[in-house]
């Protein structure tokens, strides 16, 4: 059977840039053994299989697979897959208007709006189904993640931020870092915590590269056969919770923007915005421009 496939560079403007994506449409009757083969075989961060809805008032239904593993739920997929939906489902009224996509993933419904931005590419944006929590493990000491990612426990801390434990329907263990040469310095080795249903390592400092973005990041998920992924909407998303512990916001609406794959030559911008009330996270976005960057046809 022949399935139409797209593949796209996600969280960038810029064709080769970002968080690279394979979105594989027509996707019913693919069983999870051949659904984890093919995501092996594009061998990206993240494979998308598009299905029928459950519900038929929303758009879709997807399963996320990084090449060793089945994911809940991952953020660049999200808006990867919204975009491209809108684009090759409804061209003529994304042309004049923003519209919704509904995707049903793991961790439940996905509300995302593809966004009509004219004479620019794609964009798209979802609200978050599950607000971050702060997970009830404690972290590794900082020697053991010091280890972990080819560090000394000294570049690990700063402010009032230490490493903690977050989710928001996929685990990572933050790891603040003093400034933006040990970030770049740091190297992802034998992650004891990081096995393939455990946290993934989320690496970010305040010091940054473009002066608008508010954090650098790396993400090394060797568990998850990722070993550096260029753009992480999970982590993103989970670092709301983050943000809230440690930086300490006030009431009202807040967007930061995280830089990240620089490292990689594959330079990304999340945008990640989230309300406070009540000194309580009430509600957190993810997203990001999209650009498609091949389709084809898997002959599966």
């Amino acid at each position: 059977m022949t399935r139409r496939f797209f593949t796209l560079d996600v969280f960038t403007e810029t064709a080769l840039a970002g968080n690279p994506l394979a979105v594989v449409l027509d996707a019913e009757a693919l069983d999870d053994a051949r659904m984890q083969a093919i995501a092996a075989e594009f061998n990206l961060s993240e494979t998308v299989f598009v299905l029928e809805p459950r519900n038929p008032i929303n758009t879709a239904s997807v399963r996320i697979f990084t090449p060793a593993r089945e994911l809940p739920f991952a953020g660049h997929p999200t808006v990867g897959t919204a975009a491209l939906l809108a684009h090759v489902r409804s061209p003529g009224a994304l042309a004049v208007q923003d519209l919704t996509i509904v995707l049903e993933e793991r961790v439940g419904d996905i509300v995302c709006i593809v966004q009509h931005r004219a004479g620019r590419g794609l964009a798209a944006r979802f609200e978050l189904p599950k607000l971050p929590e702060r997970l009830e493990v404690a972290p590794p000491s900082r020697v053991e993640i010091a280890e972990g990612v080819g560090l000394a426990p000294g570049d690990i801390g700063f402010d009032r931020h230490e490493p903690c434990l977050y989710s928001a329907g996929a685990p990572y263990l933050f790891i603040p870092l003093r400034s933006l040469e040990a970030i770049g310095r740091a190297r992802p080795g034998a992650m004891s915590w990081a096995g393939k249903d455990g946290p993934a390592a989320y690496l970010y400092t305040k010091a940054v590269v473009d002066p608008a973005s508010a954090y650098h990041a790396r993400m090394f998920g060797g568990g998850w056969g990722v070993i550096e992924d260029p753009a992480t909407g999970s982590a993103a998303a989970a670092f709301a919770g983050v943000a809230l512990a440690f930086d300490r916001p006030e009431d009202g609406d807040h967007r930061l923007v995280i830089e990240q794959g620089f490292e990689m030559g594959r330079p990304s911008l999340i945008a990640l915005g989230f309300a406070v009330k009540g000194g309580m996270l009430r509600s957190a976005s993810i997203g990001g421009s999209v650009v498609i960057a091949s389709s084809g046809a898997l002959e599966l």
